[in-house]
């Protein structure tokens, strides 16, 4: 879903974001795709073909290769403003002989995002108190999230393949089940330095690059704002952003009934739109975009009827397995009345971490489950924060997580899963701002 409709109206009233000083040049593009994203960011974050880090320019190139989170962190952000990914990347903090290594100037201009990182503010408080909680925890939840992984990739394998050779819906539905949620369990890896569990992710026909850009880099960053490629990425189809320049009502009332079109076609599409762009434009693929063929091969290698009926019996199987993924996924956290979308009023306190917390209303109906935690983007408020930690310590964060919110007036929130389906249903018929800011609301506004 890459067509956005919102850079084709010609009003300019709607061409603000509540959280930077420019519009986002991408949303100026008639096709949305990652690397329109970067190349956006790269002229509104005038960076000068270096990496920014709050009012620094540095030029990394010869530390790309070194970076020990992998070298596409670097690669793919070069040009660019890495302030917060760099803070929310290293909670231990990088020693200042790097930086200052590799240090070439002062930038010319101010930052175009205006949401702050201040030595003081909640974010950098908690995350120097997490680095410090980080030396006593208990990290054997991290097994537990790699057997949980393991576990679900040789269930996705085994019900595959058993759905190849027989005609069995219990196997279908469960190879679909295990495929979507073994997806959703990558996730917890490809946000940290380069690992096998991340290719994982691949099964699907997704990528895990991509998402390293379009989720971690872009909505991870500038959560629920015109930024969010993400987000933008599913318009006009399904637009939370509460505009009517950017949506109109009749156009948001046919998102509710496409919804389940959308959910089934997030899978195919994703590698179907990038092989297209890579046949008539630039190159989008990626050798390990192969792994998503391994399920079909196999599929056809040991069906005892035709290779199209294997592949018939895969193509449901992507379809269910990416509508459940799309399910969970886009009811996750992020899209209710009640939720911070750009335009919305924002407290005073500008603090990237507060900011955060605004735009995420966790899932309190899966907190006690580390397995629902690691296949359904629990613990999510925390998970944005602190991306680069197993979800299965994030549990152990929680006091101090609180303590600290509760010292800047933040607050976590917390509904249930059918809470969020409803909500993100009333999310993607509103057209009005909230003029409230977030610590000054009382009560949910679901119904406005």
């Amino acid at each position: 879903m890459t067509t956005n409709g919102a850079a084709r109206v010609e009003n300019d009233d709607w061409k603000k974001s509540t959280i930077s000083r420019k519009f986002p040049t991408y949303r100026r593009k008639p096709i949305v795709t990652n690397r329109s994203w970067l190349k956006g960011k790269q002229l509104d974050d005038e960076a000068e073909g270096l990496w920014r880090i709050y009012d620094n320019l540095y030029d990394l190139t010869d530390f790309v290769a070194k970076h020990p989170g992998g070298s596409f962190w670097l690669e793919r952000t070069k040009g660019t403003d890495i302030t917060e990914p760099f803070e929310t990347h290293h909670i231990k903090g990088v020693p200042q002989s790097i930086l200052d290594k590799y240090f070439v100037r002062k930038a010319a201009k101010p930052r175009n995002y205006t949401l702050t990182l201040k030595e003081n503010g909640f974010y950098r408080t908690l995350k120097k108190r997490v680095a410090e909680q980080l030396k006593h925890l208990d990290y054997s939840p991290k097994r537990r999230s790699f057997l949980y992984h393991m576990g679900l990739l040789c269930a996705t394998a085994l019900f595959t393949l058993m759905t190849a050779r027989h005609n069995n819906i219990i196997f279908e539905l469960s190879a679909a089940l295990s495929l979507a949620w073994l997806s959703i369990a990558a996730h917890n890896y490809f946000h940290q330095r380069d690992n096998w569990q991340m290719y994982t992710f691949n099964l699907t026909l997704m990528n895990f690059n991509d998402w390293r850009i379009s989720h971690a880099i872009s909505h991870h960053i500038y959560t629920n704002s015109l930024h969010d490629l993400e987000m933008s990425m599913f318009e006009p189809f399904l637009c939370w952003v509460p505009n009517k320049y950017i949506a109109s009502k009749a156009r948001r009332y046919i998102s509710l009934l496409v919804q389940p079109l959308i959910y089934a076609g997030i899978f195919p599409l994703h590698l179907i739109q990038r092989t297209l762009r890579s046949l008539f434009a630039k190159n989008e693929l990626y050798w390990h975009d192969a792994i998503g063929l391994t399920l079909p091969l196999a599929m056809m290698a040991v069906s005892p009827t035709t290779p199209v009926d294997a592949l018939i019996k895969w193509a449901r199987i992507i379809g269910t397995s990416s509508f459940i993924f799309g399910l969970i996924g886009l009811n996750a956290s992020h899209h209710t009345p009640d939720i911070c979308h750009d335009g919305d009023a924002l407290r005073e306190d500008r603090d990237w971490g507060l900011y955060q917390l605004d735009t995420i209303i966790d899932r309190g109906d899966i907190k006690k489950s580390h397995f629902m935690n690691l296949t359904h983007f629990g613990d999510h408020a925390l998970h944005h924060l602190f991306p680069t930690l197993d979800h299965g310590i994030l549990p152990q964060l929680q006091s101090i997580f609180l303590e600290t919110l509760n010292e800047f007036r933040g607050e976590l929130r917390e509904i249930t899963f059918w809470d969020h389906i409803i909500g993100q249903s009333k999310q993607l018929l509103r057209t009005q701002v909230n003029n409230i800011p977030p610590d000054q609301r009382n009560t949910k506004n679901y119904d406005k």
